[in-house]
């Protein structure tokens, strides 16, 4: 059985993430280095403001190719502002059934307004296999 169906047990702590002002090609960077399919946006003090996929940074280079532009700007034009984030102390379950329910791949995870983890299929995976080996 799983050792905890709180959330910070399984969630990473120190996720990748980006500042809304920086070049998105910059983030595209950091994607294709971390190997990770999207980030958290945060402000100057840690708070989140969005989240950044691959999908926003391919319909964005897309864009500016059919238009022609010679840039596409920062971060901030591209992330997604409607999120979903979930406390620390969240439940698990909880958390799985609503990021599958909304479709999505990760789920940022903040506390006192803050950014201080991130959680992804891989982690809720992580937490079935230990609830299937013990």
């Amino acid at each position: 059985m799983l050792h905890s169906v709180e959330l910070k047990d399984y969630m990473l702590t120190n996720p990748v993430k980006v500042k809304a002002d920086t070049d998105l090609f910059d983030a595209i960077e950091s994607i294709l280095e971390y190997k990770i399919s999207g980030m958290c946006v945060v402000d100057e003090e840690n708070h989140l403001v969005g989240m950044l996929s691959e999908m926003d940074c391919l319909n964005a280079i897309l864009s500016a190719m059919y238009n022609e532009e010679t840039s596409v700007g920062p971060v901030s034009q591209f992330m997604t502002t409607d999120l979903f984030s979930v406390s620390p102390h969240a439940d698990i379950v909880d958390v799985a059934q609503e990021m599958l329910k909304r479709g999505y791949r990760r789920c940022p995870v903040v506390q006192d307004g803050k950014l201080v983890g991130q959680v992804t299929c891989r982690q809720l995976l992580r937490a079935v296999e230990e609830f299937s080996t013990s």
